[in-house]
C-alpha cells in the first residue's frame, strides 16, 4: 500500500487570502487583554459577591456598578470577548478558503453580530448603571 504522497495534495502557502495584519493584532492584542480582565471580572463575581454564596445578586451588581469605573470596564470586557471571538471564527473560516463572494458575506455577517453584541453590552451596562443612582 502507497501512502500518499505531498504532490497529490494542494497545501496553501503565504498568506491567506483575505487574511488582514491589522485584523491579526487586534486578535493578538485582545487575547491577553480578554485574560486580565476575563481574571478581574471572575474574582470580583466570586471572592467579592454575596457573603453566604459568593454569587453577586442583582441589588450587589447595582451597588458594583455606583463606581463610574466598572461599567467602563464591562463594556471594555464584552468589546474585548466579541471581537477576539468572532475574529477567531473568520480565521477558522478563512482555513476553509472561500471565495472572495462567500468571504464578503461572512465579514458582513460576522460585523452585524460583533455590532450587536457590543450594541446590547453597552445598553445593558448603561442600563444597571442608570439603576444605582
Amino acid at each position: 500500500m502507497n501512502s500518499p504522497s505531498s504532490e497529490h495534495f494542494n497545501y496553501p502557502t503565504g498568506r491567506r487570502a483575505g487574511e488582514n495584519a491589522w485584523l491579526w493584532l487586534v486578535k493578538m492584542i485582545t487575547g491577553p487583554l480578554l485574560v486580565l480582565i476575563l481574571t478581574l471580572h471572575l474574582i470580583v463575581n466570586h471572592y467579592m459577591g454575596s457573603a453566604h454564596s459568593g454569587l453577586m445578586t442583582y441589588n450587589d451588581i447595582v451597588a458594583y456598578f455606583r463606581n463610574p469605573l466598572i461599567p467602563l470596564i464591562e463594556i471594555i470586557f464584552v468589546a474585548t470577548v466579541v471581537t477576539h471571538s468572532l475574529l477567531g471564527v473568520r480565521g477558522i473560516i478563512l482555513d476553509m478558503n472561500p471565495s472572495q463572494k462567500v468571504l464578503t458575506w461572512v465579514n458582513a455577517v460576522l460585523l452585524l453580530i460583533g455590532c450587536s453584541a457590543v450594541g446590547y453590552g453597552i445598553w445593558l451596562a448603561l442600563v444597571i448603571a442608570s439603576k444605582s443612582t
